[in-house]
């Protein structure tokens, strides 16, 4: 049988021109791409309560007429920014918690400057957010504070209520949080003590370099970038495609340098000796085990996390000590399921539905 009896010869101009005018319009757009900046990101309006060295803590304004009792304390992973939480209008999870009658405090992070460099895992469980805490409660009037980490953000928040297990955190919402370090295969690998060498890195940089964190990233997936890109050329003409492209990717490269002395700290107890999981976990000198952990707790998981798989994070609640805890398994990865429009529909209102019953 002849292959050309089954084509519509007819057609054949119309398919070819359709596909001339989508490759002027790929150009075109890729023309405004590169002369365009992207979307202003974390607009919602609030207030910068404090800022002391590496430690931003804001307040956003509420927009409710109806607010809950108790206010929310943010902990933002100390290599990302926190405008993942607070991306455009309709995709800000800060927005959603303030339009469902949140009062909403963020403690995010900036960059540590060379002299920051002896910051420590104790500077940042035992002073930063104590203060941040304490500044919530003053500025609320409120004793009760829920804390809200994410990942990294996480971990800090689970060690401060180890420590901290008597109050006044009321609450505790983990996103995507890692407790056993030996799961997370390709980070343990890349910091396997036989080859690498934090004490020398330390003494010879001073603060981790940005470039070797993002790096870290994206051996996770080594084709991830180019794979997106080419997404995005294929998607160029698309607007919203377009548009949610360049928030996450923005995002994503936008990466905080380490403290030095903090990074040796998360290296030598964390992923080196595995303390969290362990139970033997000690922050300046003072016990850290999240079985003392005895509030209310949610932790909300990624089905599809390459960051933070599930077998390093399913232990967390298990070990807590809480008669009021909770997993939730979410489909979405690490990223997509704290914002862009999976954690819309799953993640932000499994979260209302959880709190508000317990901020009042």
């Amino acid at each position: 049988m002849n292959a050309a009896a089954g084509l519509d010869l007819a057609s054949i101009p119309d398919r070819i021109q359709a596909e001339v005018q989508r490759a002027i319009q790929r150009s075109i757009k890729g023309v405004e791409y590169i002369a365009s900046s992207g979307p202003s990101l974390g607009s919602t309006p609030k207030d910068i309560l404090h800022v002391r060295g590496t430690m931003n803590l804001y307040h956003y304004r509420p927009i409710s007429d109806g607010i809950y009792r108790v206010p929310i304390l943010i902990v933002m992973a100390t290599t990302n920014r926190g405008y993942i939480l607070d991306m455009v209008p309709g995709q800000s999870f800060i927005e959603f918690l303030l339009k469902r009658g949140y009062d909403v405090y963020m403690l995010d992070w900036a960059a540590p400057k060379p002299e920051e460099k002896s910051l420590r895992m104790e500077d940042y469980v035992l002073d930063f957010i104590p203060d941040c805490i304490g500044r919530v409660q003053r500025d609320s009037g409120e004793t009760d504070v829920t804390v809200i980490g994410y990942c990294f953000g996480g971990v800090l928040s689970l060690l401060y209520g180890s420590i901290f297990n008597d109050g006044p955190m009321k609450n505790l919402i983990c996103f995507t949080t890692p407790v056993d370090f030996r799961e997370m295969k390709l980070f343990s690998n890349f910091a396997d003590r036989r080859y690498f060498d934090v004490d020398r890195l330390i003494d010879s940089v001073g603060n981790v370099p940005p470039e070797m964190i993002l790096s870290s990233f994206e051996m996770l997936r080594p084709a991830s970038r180019m794979t997106s890109q080419v997404q995005l050329w294929d998607n160029i003409w698309n607007d919203e495609f377009v548009k949610s492209y360049r928030m996450f990717d923005r995002w994503a490269t936008d990466t905080l340098p380490l403290a030095g002395e903090y990074f040796r700290d998360i290296t030598k107890d964390l992923m080196w000796d595995n303390k969290l999981f362990n139970g033997n976990m000690t922050v300046g000198g003072r016990k850290a085990d999240i079985a003392d952990i005895k509030v209310p707790i949610l932790h909300a998981v990624a089905e599809h996390d390459h960051i933070v798989p599930y077998d390093a994070a399913k232990h967390l609640i298990p070990r807590v000590a809480s008669t009021d805890k909770e997993e939730v398994m979410l489909k979405g990865g690490h990223v997509s399921l704290v914002a862009g429009a999976n954690a819309v529909k799953r993640l932000w209102p499994k979260l209302d539905s959880w709190l508000g019953g317990r901020s009042t």
